[in-house]
């Protein structure tokens, strides 16, 4: 089983620290959005801005040896996915994207073209939404089962529009009468589905259609016995499934060095900042995300928050998303993400504050360092394999 390896790409704010809101007790930030333009010798304006800081993020993720880079969900990451593609040569694109944004027909045209564009080099990472009161927001006033079906029909469509010169589709929620990409359009390589929830109507889409099926980090016991559940669920559709894990890693040279620093970093996250996030976990119907707040919701420690060797449940007090991630040399993280894939998972969706110096750090020094106990183990006879 190969392993895949992506670096997250910052569509949102970036900084040096665990927490970057602007409430962080003063610490700076990188803020890619707003970022104050430098100035060349004779005083103007470099024109330097956001869009070049994420392509610096994700030429140093091509340049460190990642396979792919994920553009997390919000208005903007298909804008910025075009706009990299001319910037890089290898690397892939896993664009996030809600069901909910747009017509399946449209956004498949979206795909072809892009796929077209960057030589076969994107990838899609389905968001269901997690949040009732974000999703109202932005005008979805559908319940959770409810958009898991709809997500649901929409990959039906995708599929059925790809695979298809001329495509009919009749759904609960869409509706599509001689659908057809345009002629020329369709890239040979449809983009692979990555895909993730842990409802019952999350587990029947991801067995009907997920490529690789996303988790956040968790003890790797109390993953297992899910991957089985999905591993059956496939399984009863004629289908196979890869596993990925998402995780924030926060490596350095030795292992007491990480935790002290991590621990500075930890006492710089103010009360406005814990409030904000636990108003945003608490409104939320994912039941993935309750896996998660369940990790650190009603612990403040520092120390609580171990979890196990380098396993650390306190990501989620600074911001949004993981809870659980990695903490130590480089040597520990690297065992540690070995393990996750000796367990069963193929695709690592990494991430790291700041995204560019970080994404060197990680690519240069922790990855050789999986792939070297691989082979370890590859070169190993098979009866200690059979031990090990």
């Amino acid at each position: 089983m190969s392993t895949e390896f992506f670096w997250r790409l910052p569509l949102g704010s970036d900084g040096p620290y665990l927490a970057t809101d602007k409430n962080n007790r003063g610490a700076p930030t990188y803020r890619p959005g707003n970022i104050a333009p430098g100035r060349l010798p004779d005083g103007e304006a470099d024109g330097f801005t956001y869009i070049d800081y994420i392509a610096q993020v994700a030429k140093a993720a091509e340049i460190a040896g990642f396979e792919g880079a994920l553009l997390p969900t919000g208005p903007e990451p298909w804008i910025a996915a075009a706009a990299l593609a001319r910037e890089t040569r290898r690397i892939k694109f896993l664009v996030a994207f809600q069901a909910t944004w747009t017509l399946p027909a449209y956004v498949a045209q979206q795909a072809a073209i892009l796929q077209n564009l960057s030589h076969g080099r994107l990838e899609w990472n389905i968001i269901t939404g997690g949040n009732p009161a974000s999703q109202r927001a932005n005008g979805d006033f559908l319940e959770h089962d409810k958009r898991y079906q709809r997500t649901g029909e929409f990959l039906d469509i995708i599929d059925g529009l790809w695979r298809n010169e001329q495509f009919n589709y009749q759904g609960d929620i869409y509706q599509l009468e001689n659908g057809a990409l345009p002629p020329g359009l369709r890239h040979e390589r449809k983009p692979n589905i990555y895909f993730s929830g842990f409802s019952d109507a999350a587990l029947d889409v991801a067995a009907r259609h997920a490529d690789v099926y996303l988790n956040w980090a968790e003890p790797v016991d109390k993953l297992k016995p899910h991957l089985e559940r999905v591993r059956e669920l496939a399984d009863k559709q004629g289908r196979q499934v890869r596993f990925g894990i998402r995780i924030d890693l926060f490596a350095r040279e030795t292992e007491e060095a990480a935790w002290s620093e991590l621990r500075k970093q930890y006492e710089r996250i103010d009360t406005r900042t814990s409030a904000a996030i636990k108003h945003f976990a608490s409104g939320s119907d994912s039941v993935g995300a309750a896996r998660q707040s369940a990790y650190h919701q009603h612990l403040e420690r520092f120390d609580d928050l171990i979890l196990g060797p380098n396993l650390w449940a306190g990501f989620g007090k600074a911001k949004p998303g993981p809870t659980v991630g990695l903490v130590g040399s480089h040597e520990n993280v690297a065992e540690r993400l070995a393990e996750y894939r000796d367990a069963g998972f193929s695709t690592f969706i990494l991430a790291g504050n700041p995204h560019l110096e970080e994404a060197l750090r990680i690519g240069q020094e922790v990855l050789p360092l999986v792939q070297a106990r691989r082979q370890t183990q590859d070169d190993q006879p098979t009866a200690l394999k059979a031990s090990a």
